[in-house]
């Protein structure tokens, strides 16, 4: 960070992933506009280096959280093309931190994108690694199949998810919450809001509580949410080790006993 022009650089691992990062942003940050989540403004993009804002960081507060709640739905609420679908108008690969992200433009059946793009996609990388074995991967199968099923389909609208939506992407600064370093695509709302349960975010009670008071969710999604862990627990299984394992089948085992 260059403190006498208050911006941040960064540089991205490719010029794919940079442009990738790029067109996320600015993707969530159209929905701005309708009162969605601040993201942070990107000032220039040259091959692998981005520059942004300099974000000034701040206490977590319930009051700011409430506010990010209700932003994060109209966000969720602007809407993509299709489950799956990348950022509107970007053509390129996506990204997940340093993994590919797969994209499905247009897809209409939550269930059957999410469990082959997002949960089989990764644990198959992950067995392959060696992080997880076959006996528990048949676990992770079997609860992937009630998903591709449409046991868990609903009639929700893709929505405009920040995708990586760990309490790290969440920045605390002085004028509320800002998004940060995005894999955003369609998808199922409930899985934004599952990951920031899944790695902790600070006063998440609040967050929910404005989310809900802006956009209600269908009931029983407190249950749903180890389906929706299922994604970010297989992303880790395949690039963070052999830890995972155990909470990607606690998951699936959760999954998998729900009516």
């Amino acid at each position: 960070m260059d403190g006498s022009s208050a911006t941040f650089s960064k540089r991205s691992r490719s010029l794919q992933a940079a442009a990738a990062e790029v067109a996320g942003l600015e993707w969530l940050r159209a929905a701005e506009a309708a009162g969605g989540a601040r993201v942070v403004r990107v000032l220039r993009l040259e091959g692998e280096e981005i520059e942004l804002e300099h974000l000034a960081g701040a206490p977590a507060t319930g009051q700011a959280a409430r506010r990010f709640g209700a932003a994060l739905a109209r966000t969720h609420d602007a809407g993509a093309a299709g489950f799956g679908a990348p950022p509107d108008g970007f053509d390129g690969p996506c990204f997940l931190g340093r993994q590919e992200l797969p994209t499905s433009p247009g897809a209409r059946a939550w269930g059957s994108f999410f469990a082959r793009d997002r949960v089989l996609f990764y644990l198959d990388r992950a067995e392959q690694r060696g992080n997880v074995s076959a006996d528990e991967a048949r676990i992770v199968r079997r609860a992937g199949e009630r998903i591709a099923a449409g046991q868990f389909d609903d009639d929700d609208a893709p929505a405009r998810l920040h995708g990586d939506l760990w309490n790290g992407n969440v920045m605390w600064t002085p004028d509320g919450v800002v998004l940060i370093d995005p894999a955003a695509h369609g998808g199922h709302r409930e899985t934004d809001l599952a990951m920031l349960d899944l790695f902790g975010c600070p006063a998440l009670d609040e967050v929910l509580a404005g989310y809900e008071e802006e956009h209600p969710l269908r009931p029983g999604w407190k249950e749903r949410v180890p389906v929706h862990q299922l994604h970010p627990l297989a992303v880790h299984a395949a690039s963070h080790g052999r830890s995972y394992a155990a909470p990607l089948v606690r998951a699936a085992q959760a999954v998998l006993a729900l009516p």
